[in-house]
C-alpha cells in the first residue's frame, strides 16, 4: 500500500508540472469545466428557490388546505346529506398525513355595541383556526382549548368589526351583543384587506364553535371542515384517507355515492409542480452541455499534450514503463484539470447564485447534494474525455517515439 501511495504522489506531482508548463492553455482548458460547474450550480439553486416560493404561495392560496363539504359538488343539499359533527372533525386530526383539522360554521348576523351595530360574519372555530390560516391577532389573544371546552361567550374581532363599532376606542375587555347573548372581546385579528374578488377579510367575528353551536345555531353538526396537511405531497394520500374514513364513519358502504365533497388544489398544486421540475431538468441539462464541451476542450489538450510529449512517453517506456502505467498519468492529467475546474466553477457558482439572489429577491437555495453532483460529474466527464488520448499516448511504439522530435 505504501509504494502505491508513493507511485500516485509522483503520478500527481508530474501531472501538476506538465499542466503548469502550461498555465494559461491549461487555464482556458479548464474555463469551459468551471463554467459548467458554475452554471449547474447556479440554475440548481434557482430553480430550488423557485420550488420553496412557489410552496410558500401555493401554501398561503390554500395549496396544503382540504375542503370537507356536505353535499354534493355543484349540486344543491340532498335530502340524505350527511351531518359532519364534532367527531369527525377529531378522526380527521388522527390522520397522520394531517397537520390540522378545524370545524368552520359561519353565518351573516348583527353585532351591537353601546347604541353602534354593524352587520358581519359570524364564524365558529376551534383554537388551531390562526395556524392553518397563518394569521394571528395583533392585539389581544385568541380563545383556547379551555374557552372551547367551557363554551365560553368570548370573542375576537376583525379590523372592519373594530372600526365600524369601537373607532379609535380599544375594544379589549369591552363586551359585544350577538342575538341574546353578550361576548367579551379578547383580541383583534391583524389586517388582511380584501381578497382579488373584493371580499373584506377583516370583516368578521370568531367565537369558539362550541358557544356557536350551542347559542348561533342550537345544533351540534358543523357546516364544513377545513385541513391542512405537512406537504403538499401528501395532498392525495390525506383525501383519500378523509373519503374512506368518512364513509365508514357514516355507514356509506358498498355502492352507495358520497354524501360529502372535498374540495382541494391538488390539481392545480399538481400541474405546477411539475412544470416546476420539467423546467429544472431542462435548465439543468443546458448547463450540463457546458461541461460536455469542456470536456471535449480536455480531450483536445489532452490529445496535443500527447503529440507534444511523443519523445518522453517513449524514454519512459525504454525505462520500464508499462502501458498501463502510461495510461494513468494521462487519465491523472486529465482529471486533475476537471477538478480544478471542478473547484473553482463551485466557488463561483455559489457566489454568482447569492449575487442573483440578492439582485433580483428571488431565493437560492444551495444543496450539498447538488454540489456534489455537479463536482462529480466534472470529474466523470474528465475522466471519459481523457480515456482516449491516455490509450492513444499508451499504445506509442517506444522506438519510434524515441526517434520523435
Amino acid at each position: 500500500m505504501k509504494l502505491i501511495r508513493i507511485n500516485l504522489r509522483s503520478v500527481i506531482y508530474v501531472s501538476v508540472s506538465a499542466l503548469r508548463t502550461n498555465k494559461v492553455r491549461s487555464a482556458l482548458t479548464s474555463l469551459g469545466i468551471i463554467i459548467g460547474v458554475a452554471a449547474v450550480i447556479t440554475l440548481v439553486a434557482l430553480t430550488q428557490g423557485a420550488d420553496f416560493m412557489i410552496q410558500e404561495q401555493l401554501t398561503s392560496l390554500g395549496g396544503k388546505a382540504l375542503y370537507v363539504n356536505p353535499g354534493k359538488w355543484g349540486v344543491g343539499t340532498p335530502k340524505d346529506v350527511i351531518r359532519l359533527t364534532n367527531k369527525d372533525v377529531e378522526a380527521i386530526d388522527q390522520i397522520q398525513e394531517v397537520n390540522y383539522a378545524i370545524p368552520i360554521l359561519d353565518l351573516p348576523g348583527e353585532v351591537v355595541y353601546d347604541n353602534k351595530s354593524w352587520f358581519t360574519a359570524l364564524v365558529g372555530s376551534s383554537p388551531n383556526f390562526i395556524y392553518i390560516n397563518d394569521w394571528y391577532p395583533d392585539q389581544g389573544v385568541f380563545f383556547n382549548k379551555q374557552d372551547v371546552q367551557n363554551i365560553e361567550n368570548v370573542c375576537v374581532l376583525g379590523k372592519t368589526v373594530v372600526n365600524n363599532l369601537f373607532g379609535d376606542r380599544d375594544p379589549i375587555g369591552n363586551s359585544i351583543r350577538i342575538g341574546k347573548s353578550s361576548f367579551k372581546v379578547i383580541g383583534v385579528m391583524s389586517s388582511l384587506g380584501q381578497t382579488t374578488s373584493g371580499r373584506d377579510q377583516d370583516d368578521l367575528v370568531i367565537i369558539p364553535f362550541t358557544t356557536f353551536q350551542k347559542q348561533i345555531i342550537g345544533a351540534d353538526h358543523v357546516d364544513k371542515i377545513f385541513v391542512s396537511v405537512n406537504t403538499t405531497d401528501e395532498l392525495e394520500n390525506a383525501q383519500s384517507q378523509i373519503r374512506t374514513l368518512l364513509r365508514k364513519r357514516h355507514n356509506l358502504r358498498g355502492g352507495k355515492e358520497d354524501t360529502f365533497y372535498i374540495k382541494s388544489q391538488f390539481g392545480i398544486v399538481k400541474k405546477i409542480l411539475t412544470i416546476s421540475n420539467i423546467m429544472g431538468v431542462l435548465l439543468g441539462g443546458i448547463a450540463s452541455i457546458s461541461l460536455i464541451v469542456g470536456g471535449v476542450g480536455i480531450m483536445n489538450i489532452m490529445l496535443a499534450s500527447v503529440g507534444e510529449r511523443t519523445r518522453e512517453i517513449g524514454i519512459r517506456m525504454a525505462v520500464g514503463a508499462k502501458e498501463r502505467d502510461i495510461r494513468f498519468q494521462f487519465l491523472v492529467e486529465a482529471l486533475v484539470l476537471s477538478l480544478a475546474g471542478g473547484v473553482v466553477g463551485v466557488v463561483l457558482g455559489v457566489i454568482v447564485s447569492k449575487l442573483a439572489s440578492s439582485f433580483s429577491g428571488w431565493p437560492s437555495i444551495i444543496s450539498v447534494q447538488a454540489v456534489l453532483l455537479a463536482f462529480g460529474f466534472a470529474a466523470a466527464v474528465g475522466v471519459f474525455f481523457g480515456l482516449y488520448p491516455a490509450w492513444k499516448a499508451s499504445k506509442l511504439d517506444p522506438i519510434e517515439a524515441l526517434r520523435y522530435e
